[in-house]
């Protein structure tokens, strides 16, 4: 190669990238990889539970990337901010998408499989998850009882006990449907927001109007990305009853809950019910 056509070529290289940092590095500083790499503690000798803990460790990173989501649609629908609170929804579909997807190096687990290290998790349950609670807090589904296991920790306590008496997301969904003339009663407007929605008939009547009507109107938009988010809430789980059942069939969960016959139960509500019922009536 001649000189000239050297030159041309290591012009065309790319630039080393700038690897001497005083201290740790930028990514470090930002991503706390360090921090997130060296969390995982296994309590057996089987090399499965390692990915049992990391994927146990991710889903509550997605957790709370959506709790993040749906609070701040909530706050946005406060104030009449539909665009924002749509941005926010959409991305939490893809969110959810990516938190689904978290079962599939779970899904297939036999029975053995997990009997090999289902000691080390003791009376640990999922159910116990204080940012999976925060995320069905949002969906409406209020239980002041899941307070209870976290009394231990005194933040997370009192950020689930805010979360109880603060308006779900969908109570603010509801309220922009008065807001914009639909006939929702104070009964519904008014409830006790640290009780589980009830479907409303009332409710459901104006989502029917809503879906009676133009279908790139800004409410029809909004319950077309709230019952995106409510189908993969439901396939999440779904995905979970039938991870579960695989791996240790009818016996009691971890938790002391039924296990599978607890998750059956929770597989069959509906998020946002009266998004579904009102389809009937259009």
């Amino acid at each position: 190669m001649s000189h000239q056509a050297h030159q041309s070529h290591v012009a065309q290289e790319p630039e080393t990238p700038h690897l001497d940092f005083h201290g740790t590095t930028p990514y470090e500083d930002y991503v706390k990889a360090d921090v997130l790499t060296h969390l995982q503690h296994t309590l057996s000798e089987d090399p499965g539970e390692m990915v049992f803990l990391v994927t146990t460790q991710v889903m509550e990173l997605w957790f709370t990337v959506i709790v993040h989501e749906w609070e701040t649609a909530a706050q946005a629908l406060r104030s009449d901010d539909v665009p924002t609170a749509l941005a926010a929804l959409k991305r939490s579909v893809r969110e959810l998408e990516a938190l689904n997807a978290s079962w599939t190096p779970l899904g297939q687990l036999t029975p053995a499989q997990f009997n090999s290290y289902r000691s080390a998790l003791g009376e640990g349950s999922g159910f116990q998850s204080a940012m999976y609670r925060r995320m069905e807090f949002l969906l409406g589904e209020k239980s002041a009882s899941m307070l209870v296991p976290h009394r231990g920790a005194p933040r997370v306590h009192a950020e689930l006990e805010k979360a109880l008496h603060e308006p779900s997301l969908y109570d603010e969904v509801v309220r922009l449907l008065a807001r914009r003339g639909h006939a929702v009663p104070d009964s519904v407007l008014q409830r006790d927001a640290t009780r589980r929605h009830e479907p409303s008939e009332a409710v459901e009547a104006a989502w029917t109007a809503v879906y009676a009507g133009d279908p790139d109107d800004e409410l029809a938009r909004l319950g077309e990305a709230l019952t995106d988010v409510a189908e993969l809430v439901w396939r999440w789980r779904n995905d979970h009853l039938v991870a579960t059942r695989r791996a240790m069939g009818a016996k009691p969960g971890t938790g002391g809950s039924a296990g599978v016959a607890w998750l059956e139960k929770r597989a069959q509500k509906n998020v946002f019910p009266e998004l579904w019922t009102a389809r009937s009536h259009v």
